[in-house]
């Protein structure tokens, strides 16, 4: 990836070309690519296994989803298999992402964010998943680890924070499991204990993305007894003393996503650093779930876009029986299923992102778009590991990869099972048209 200053963007003669080179110069959060990215802009277009028809609000807008497919198809998807059997943090990526503006795309401009709406930011993360979906469940995470100071925060911490959080050099983290406390978090035990204009907090906090590597850690401690009341919310630099990260955890897939236990022994932090009001960080942690769902949803769908992309090729070209395997109904109707399966999917996780940017409730819909996707990625990547039968179970070609990633994301930002239970309970809640 080139970064340019403005003056080094090179005129093309194509209207698309200089509609890109526009869009990039009226957007300064985005950065400026070099030219010889913007010159290459169409001519892999037939590289991409399929371009996804997408409904975008602007003109803008698609111009960056095209920014973003050419960056994945350049710069990300080649690294993603060799990265990934390495198990090393592409931190690299990140600081080139976040010189893009890609890290902060949901934020107010006036912080240096990109000041899109969620429809946009959801299919910017999807297109990256869907060519390394360790970069995209990153994304996720920082601007998860974000959310928090930009909802809940004060517009002293707002001016103070959000800024270097925004400006893409750094890399956030969000501390809420532990090791006994996961779908049931009001059982944490993180305490952290008010002394002076200081809160003094020890525990430990587990299965956190970006422990060893993040620069700050949005975190929930116990403020109080009570089980839902009594969590309150910090904002913790990196390098605090008595804060540490364990060993990386050996995990099934998403090896180049670094996640580890995160220690507190006795960390001092300043009052000023709480978000929100004492008492007010399960309810800010519900907040950052809801979003943090959709970011999951939109990754499971680019997983498994992936993961059809690759078996459709792969039977096009596999011949049995003196013909193309995707002539025969077995393997056709899976990748049918699959293809109809997505785009579900896909509809469902933009229709929660239009009532979050028409600031309508969502929460209900997140979790279903977080179930329905995530679900349909298990299914979809091992349904193309099917496609390819022995060829998917090996290393050769990457649906064995998806499949192993897809498991987590039924996991994480609460389990499935927990989508279902939120999903129950807005049954039995004043009935409100779906819109």
């Amino acid at each position: 990836m080139v970064i340019r200053t403005p003056t080094k963007i090179c005129s093309d003669p194509s209207g698309a070309a200089r509609g890109r080179t526009e869009f990039l110069a009226r957007n300064s959060w985005l950065g400026i690519l070099g030219s010889d990215f913007l010159g290459s802009l169409g001519r892999e277009r037939e590289a991409l296994a399929a371009v996804i028809d997408r409904e975008l609000p602007t003109s803008e807008a698609a111009d960056l989803l095209d920014l973003v497919r050419d960056l994945v198809q350049r710069e990300l998807a080649p690294r993603a298999d060799k990265a990934e059997a390495s198990g090393i943090f592409p931190r690299e990526v990140f600081a080139q992402l976040g010189e893009l503006g890609l890290l902060s795309l949901p934020y107010p401009e006036r912080y240096g964010g990109g000041g899109q709406p969620a429809v946009v930011y959801l299919q910017v993360l999807e297109e990256l998943a869907r060519g390394w979906a360790t970069v995209a469940l990153g994304i996720s995470v920082h601007v998860l680890a974000c959310s928090g100071v930009a909802e809940f925060g004060t517009a002293e911490q707002q001016d103070r924070f959000l800024s270097e959080m925004l400006d893409g050099s750094t890399l956030g983290a969000y501390c809420l499991s532990e090791a006994h406390a996961g779908s049931d978090a009001g059982a944490m035990r993180t305490l952290a204990v008010r002394d002076g204009d200081e809160y003094v907090i020890s525990g430990d906090k587990a299965w956190i993305t970006h422990g060893p590597v993040a620069d700050f850690y949005l975190l929930a401690a116990r403020t109080g007894d009570d089980r839902s009341h009594g969590i309150s919310t910090f904002l913790l630099p990196h390098g605090r003393p008595g804060l540490t990260a364990g060993t990386p955890e050996r995990k099934m897939g998403f090896r180049g996503s670094v996640t580890s236990q995160v220690h507190l022994d006795r960390v001092r932090i300043g009052a000023d650093r709480r978000i929100g009001y004492e008492g007010q960080g399960f309810r800010i942690a519900l907040s950052a779930l809801d979003a943090g769902r959709l970011g999951i949803s939109a990754c499971a769908v680019g997983l498994a876009q992936a993961a059809l992309d690759a078996a459709a090729a792969y039977a096009a070209v596999r011949i049995a029986f003196r013909r193309s395997i995707d002539e025969f109904q077995g393997v056709s109707f899976l990748l049918a299923d699959a293809a109809t399966q997505i785009a579900a999917a896909r509809q469902l996780y933009l229709y929660a992102a239009r009532r979050k940017d028409a600031g309508k409730p969502f929460s209900t819909e997140a979790a279903m778009a977080k179930l329905i996707a995530t679900d349909m990625a298990m299914k979809v990547t091992t349904d193309m590991v099917q496609v390819l039968g022995a060829a998917g179970y090996v290393e050769d070609h990457p649906v064995e990869r998806y499949m192993r990633e897809a498991k987590v994301l039924q996991i994480v930002e609460g389990t499935n099972q927990i989508q279902r239970m939120v999903i129950a309970r807005s049954l039995k809640q004043a009935p409100r048209r779906l819109a």
